[in-house]
């Protein structure tokens, strides 16, 4: 099933169920969607303007272009999922595993990802800035162009290929 422009305005979709449904610039204003599961579902360049997405589940989905401003995202589970070029501004994502995550090119400014497990994940070109991190892990996770002088590390866990990557982006000099 697609849904094409639709606009969904304080619906209540509450453990609402998708397979392999495809919502395209679609507005999800006030939307509750708590208890939700969508398995291979795809949320494309949609809105979810103050949406209540408490417990959703997103198991393979694509929710790449949308945004998310004022909605609540936690507690929810993302597994195998791709949110590329999202914007998550201001979100609290803390304490989520979103390992393995695909966040590429995704706006995570004044985020907060604190205590959040993101090993693995693609960051790659994500905006980070002022986002917080403080006790995230961030082990294998792919962040080729990322400003590194844009968001604080206390307490981040790195790997040793981000460690040179972060020290470089702070003018040193490291040897190969």
């Amino acid at each position: 099933m697609t849904f094409t422009r639709c606009r969904f305005d304080d619906a209540s979709l509450e453990e609402l169920v998708t397979r392999r449904c495809v919502f395209e610039s679609c507005v999800l204003t006030g939307v509750r969607l708590s208890g939700s599961k969508h398995h291979g579902s795809a949320f494309l360049s949609c809105r979810f303007d103050r949406a209540k997405l408490l417990d959703a589940v997103w198991d393979g989905c694509k929710l790449t272009g949308s945004q998310f401003p004022g909605a609540q995202l936690r507690p929810m589970t993302s597994i195998d999922s791709d949110w590329s070029w999202t914007a998550l501004r201001g979100a609290d994502l803390s304490g989520l595993d979103l390992s393995g995550q695909r966040f590429r090119e995704a706006d995570l400014t004044d985020a907060d990802l604190r205590e959040c497990d993101l090993t693995g994940a693609d960051l790659d070109r994500a905006r980070l800035q002022s986002t917080k991190l403080r006790g995230a892990d961030l082990r294998g996770a792919s962040m080729d162009e990322v400003n590194w002088r844009a968001f604080e590390l206390t307490g981040v866990r790195l790997d040793l290929v981000q460690s040179v990557q972060f020290a470089r982006a702070h003018g040193a000099l490291v040897a190969d």
